[in-house]
This record gives structure tokens, sequence and C-alpha cells, in this order.
């Protein structure tokens, strides 16, 4: 039994040799180790490569077809004015009764206006003047007074601020002036109530201040008054 195994060992110890010889000559140990060598992937050397300048220019900004054959477009500064209070005054306005209101007559507005003008040249060239004939819209419903851009840009601010009217009385009245708008808004609503203005009358406006104007009223009423009296006493 002994004699079995140590034959056994024998013969297998024989066969390892015989296949270690086989595989030398086959070359296989270094097969396996080129194999298990490849199985691991290797990053491959990339050469870098610095792109060439040959030439530098400038070039116009690539544009829309739809807009390429007009002109650049400008922008402008976009400025943000604060809004303007003005201070309330302690006495309520009175509501008009807009249900009687009279229309003045192309004859009655031309005549005030005709008269405004008599004060205005009498006035001087001191200080700026505009006289404004009054609508409906100036002393009923919106009471907004606009006024011509023109005068606006010489001679009043370039933002919004309170414009002060003072009437014959001395008496102040503040107002919002909107520079974007050319015109006269909050205030101006009690200065018409106040003074009972109505279609036809006319104002003389006398820019005593930047921001003063004396305010100078011509009564569609009694210009026409005072145009029958003279055909009377004629």
């Amino acid at each position: 039994m002994v004699m079995s195994k140590v034959k056994y060992e024998e013969l297998r110890q024989q066969r390892l040799e015989e296949n270690k010889k086989r595989m030398e000559e086959l070359n296989l140990p270094l097969l396996t180790q080129a194999l298990k060598l490849s199985s691991s992937p290797k990053p491959s050397p990339m050469k870098k490569v610095k792109p060439r300048i040959t030439r530098t220019e400038l070039v116009s900004v690539r544009r829309s077809p739809r807009v390429a054959n007009k002109p650049a477009p400008e922008y402008k500064e976009v400025i943000y004015y604060e809004r303007v209070m003005i201070p309330r005054r302690m006495s309520t306005p009175r509501k008009r009764d807009l249900s009687n209101m009279v229309y003045a007559t192309d004859e009655e507005r031309a005549a005030s206006i005709e008269k405004a003008e008599k004060l205005e040249a009498s006035l001087g060239p001191d200080y700026p003047i505009l006289v404004r004939s009054m609508l409906p819209s100036h002393v009923s419903g919106g009471f907004w007074l606009g006024l011509p851009s023109n005068f606006c840009r010489k001679n009043l601010p370039r933002r919004d601020d309170t414009i002060t009217l003072i009437d014959e009385t001395g008496e102040e009245w503040p107002t919002v002036y909107l520079a974007q708008k050319n015109g006269l808004s909050g205030g101006w609503k009690k200065f018409a109530v106040d003074h009972d203005l109505a279609d036809g009358d006319a104002i003389v406006f006398h820019l005593i201040r930047p921001t003063k104007f004396k305010a100078y009223i011509i009564r569609v009423n009694n210009v026409s008054e005072s145009e029958s009296t003279e055909t009377s006493t004629n």
C-alpha cells in the first residue's frame, strides 16, 4: 500500500516536470504575463498641440438678416426719479356742479386770449411768459394742464418737481410738474376749483422763479360782459 503511494507521487511529479517543460517550450508563461498586462487599460498619450495664430483682425458682430441693413441700436441711460409729493392743504377742495357747465364760443375764447396777450405785453420780456386758454379737460374731469414742450424744455426742470402757482392775491398753490409729460398734474385740480376756472378763461403764467408761476386769470365772462357793455353804449 505504501509502495503504491510512493509510486503515484513519483509519477505525478514526473508529469508536472514534463508539463512545465512543454509550457516553457511554448512560451506560455510569457503569454500569460502579456495577457495580464494588456487587460489593464492605460490612457493613450496625446500630444498637446498649440493652435497656430496666423493673424488677428477686427470683425463686425454677426447680426440677424432681418436687421442687418438697419442702423445699430442706441442705448440710453434710464433715470428713475423720485415721486414728487405736494403738501396737503388744511382746507378741503370744493365740489363743482358740472351739470350746468357753460362752454365758451370761439368768439369768447378769442377775446379772452387777446386780452391775455395784451397783459403779456405789459409784463415785459424779463421773465418767460406763457398764455393758456382753458379747455374742458383743464377745468373738469381729468384736471390735467398740458404745457408746450418747447417752453418746458427751455424754462422748466428736466425732472419731476413741485411748481407753485401764485394768484393775484399772493396765495400759493403747489402743483406736481411731470417733466416727461410736460404738464401739471396733482394740485392743479385744487387751483382750478378754488378759482372757479371755466371753459374759455385765459391764464397768463409768468415764470418769476424756476419753479414759481405768477398766474393772472382773464375771465371769459368778464370779457363778454365788457364787450356787450361797450356795444350798448355805442
